[in-house]
């Protein structure tokens, strides 16, 4: 069973840091991979050619072992999850009059490019809003199965919802998608490295994830696994680094077309950075010491009292079925001013995130009790 990990983190004492869902803290391991990076590059002459691309190389690996990906060939390095949700928008087909399906108030990143997509190829981007009332994640749920027609071409959605943490059924509605023939494309950025995921059992198209939140790594880095749907398709942009051949520097102007296998043709320009890979490489090494079923489990256990009690002042909280426990989404009792909580959380240095409709609570290992403790004091304390 994991324990508290705060003594690998560097956060101050006094503050109930209950934000990962924005951002995570670095850890210190992470933070001294990024300063050794620095450092290297020093002396260039350190850098030979095989260290543009061993590290990637591991990043991949750790990253289809955190996804249970056979191949790591089909994980692609990113700066961002846009990036891998347009490279995704680019290589999809979409007939004139298709309909691409989205949840209500999904991340923007996971928006735009269907919208654009839409209206460049004739198709309709259809959204399916969260349903008001009782059991609304297994409406909500229900609903995009509804959605997933025979002239669907794609699904785009969270593995949760950025906003509350509703998780949404990846298994029946991937299920779904492949009956009509439909790709399923997921942003997992609110949910890998926190709750668990298995490529080969959900067999999504494209699983997109910015680097810097679950995944504790730096900011301006992600990964994604394409599958077959990808294996001819056209990058963003056309690197030296991701063609076949490229490992052999003297020859990079005997010019080739082929690309290296997989999913590396996706890869972003300059992709071996030298300080941001060693870090997100060794946030991905400490998840798996962790283990992700174990974060999710330590999750749950911080989470269980806080919402019950919670709901007692007449917060609303989705129902355990249909919810994470590391992201939970708090909406406010009806008529109870936002200004009044968010005073009370400021006034005992409690960080969260308002979103959309919700407060937004994600604790990780750093955080302990005394984090829950101030955060239901201060619940408390707006309700007056």
């Amino acid at each position: 069973m994991l324990t508290c990990q705060k003594h690998r983190f560097s956060l101050p004492e006094d503050l109930h840091y209950l934000n990962t869902a924005y951002m995570s803290p670095l850890l210190r391991q992470v933070e001294a991979a990024g300063i050794a990076g620095i450092r290297r590059k020093r002396n260039p002459a350190t850098i030979d050619a095989a260290a543009f691309f061993a590290e990637s190389d591991r990043v991949r690996e750790r990253f289809a072992a955190l996804v249970n990906a056979p191949d790591p060939s089909r994980i692609a390095l990113i700066p961002s999850a846009s990036y891998g949700l347009a490279t995704a928008a680019q290589n999809l087909p979409v007939p004139r009059c298709a309909r691409i399906v989205v949840a209500g108030e999904q991340f923007p990143s996971n928006v735009y490019p269907w919208r654009r997509l839409a209206a460049e190829r004739g198709a309709v981007v259809h959204t399916v809003p969260a349903p008001a009332g009782p059991e609304r994640g297994r409406r909500w749920n229900e609903r995009l199965l509804d959605a997933i027609t025979p002239g669907t071409a794609i699904v785009a959605l969270g593995h949760v919802h950025w906003t509350d943490g509703t998780r949404f059924d990846l298994e029946r509605i991937g299920g779904r998608a492949r009956e009509v023939g439909a790709a399923l494309v997921v942003d997992g950025t609110q949910s890998v490295g926190a709750l668990p995921f298995d490529v080969q059992a959900l067999q999504p198209d494209a699983l997109v994830c910015a680097g810097y939140k679950w995944l504790m790594g730096p900011y301006s880095l992600g990964v994604a696994y394409f599958g077959p749907r990808f294996d001819d398709g056209r990058p963003l942009e056309e690197n030296w680094i991701t063609r076949r051949g490229s490992e052999v520097f003297s020859g990079l102007v005997d010019y080739v077309d082929a690309y290296q296998p997989g999913a590396v043709r996706y890869d972003v320009g300059e992709r071996s950075n030298f300080i941001l890979v060693p870090m997100l490489r060794a946030a991905l090494d400490q998840l798996a010491d962790w283990g992700v079923a174990a974060i999710q489990d330590y999750g749950r256990r911080l989470s269980d009292d806080l919402i019950a009690e919670a709901r007692t002042l007449g917060y609303a909280v989705e129902d355990a079925a249909w919810r994470s426990a590391h992201l939970v989404g708090l909406r406010l009792p009806p008529g109870r001013p936002r200004e009044r909580l968010l005073a009370a959380l400021a006034a005992r240095h409690v960080v969260v995130s308002v979103r959309g409709e919700a407060i937004r609570v994600s604790a990780h290992v750093y955080n302990d009790e005394d984090d829950m403790q101030a955060l239901l004091d201060a619940l408390h304390a707006a309700a007056g």
